[in-house]
């Protein structure tokens, strides 16, 4: 091969790979899965920010100006797994139902560029998305909740919350791409979901095993924050999630709070007072621990699930036999 083949060679990658991602864009579009997306998220984010003033309506109670509503508000579980599941879960394995997956991959573009290209596509698919979603709660909030400050987190937010998301992006490519299935990727996937869900409610119950829920996808173990490792949290304290899920609420947490300690506690939902009456709820502190070890965590074991269930989907379709 000359050296004029090899440039020419070394061009055609990048252009094969953009091809591939305004393909999927594409794909995207005419599957009106984009505007769901945007509209799902936009409607989330309207009803949040409705809620709390017409629940305090109905009780006859004003709203209280919140400088740090937008900061202080974490992406729910449920969003980034939804906008997950919805991206990806017919990316690969509707090329399959549909039978354009011979034409695709008989094009000269290996397997693993139209892989990495459906995934850019993807995450091109998923930002938008989590930017509307705060423009309308950066907007909503200072409406409702009046000016809102540290607006600079914001771009954090976001990237944390396309983190969390990529976990289930990973997991439901897994699924598709090695079950061929759009139906048994979506199936799967929300059984997997709720299960944890589930689970994290039994698990949670039982001092001493909380912990486990840290390594799992989802939302994880629920810590109170602490300026030292000896102070004593409350339930007005603010709570920080150690899971996959959690990033967001973790990376901008750590920004305001860098030295601070997360007390992981279990709730006394009532005892006896020495009158013999039921006292309030209490917290009994099980462990502490640095506000960074926990995002670290949070954040180490969220790659783990993304590279491992990645590296799971690409393998499936790399294998994957091709008949015309």
């Amino acid at each position: 091969m000359t050296a004029s083949d090899r440039t020419r060679q070394e061009k055609r990658g990048p252009s094969r790979f953009w091809a591939i991602v305004r393909y999927e864009l594409l794909w995207n579009l005419r599957k009106k899965k984009i505007l769901v997306v945007l509209l799902v998220a936009a409607l989330l984010e309207v009803l949040l920010l409705a809620l709390t003033p017409a629940l305090l309506n109905i009780i006859g109670e004003a709203v209280t100006q919140n400088p740090d509503y937008v900061v202080s508000t974490s992406i729910p579980g449920y969003i980034t797994f939804f906008f997950g599941m919805v991206i990806v879960m017919n990316s690969i394995s509707g090329e399959f139902e549909s039978g354009t997956v011979v034409p695709l991959l008989a094009k000269p573009v290996s397997r693993t560029t139209v892989f990495l290209g459906k995934l850019a596509a993807a995450l091109l698919t998923l930002i938008p998305a989590y930017v509307l979603l705060f423009v309308i709660q950066v907007v909503g909030g200072s409406v409702v909740y009046g000016p809102q400050g540290h607006l600079y987190l914001v771009p954090l937010t976001i990237a944390g919350a396309v983190a969390s998301t990529l976990v289930w992006m990973a997991i439901v490519l897994a699924i598709g791409s090695a079950t061929k299935s759009s139906v048994l990727a979506a199936v799967v996937s929300v059984a997997i979901y709720f299960g944890l869900s589930f689970a994290s409610g039994i698990i949670s119950g039982f001092q001493g095993q909380s912990w486990v829920l840290t390594y799992l996808p989802g939302g994880g173990n629920t810590g109170y924050l602490i300026p030292t490792a000896t102070a004593s949290p409350s339930l007005s304290s603010i709570s920080v999630s150690t899971g996959p899920d959690g990033i967001a609420s973790a990376l901008t947490t750590f920004v305001l709070y860098p030295s601070y300690y997360v007390a992981f506690a279990m709730l006394n939902i009532s005892s006896i007072g020495s009158s013999g009456s039921l006292t309030s709820p209490t917290l009994t502190v099980i462990s502490t621990q640095p506000l960074w070890y926990v995002l670290l965590t949070a954040v180490g074991v969220a790659l783990g699930y993304i590279v491992v269930f990645l590296l799971i989907a690409w393998f499936a379709l790399r294998r994957t036999q091709i008949s015309e």
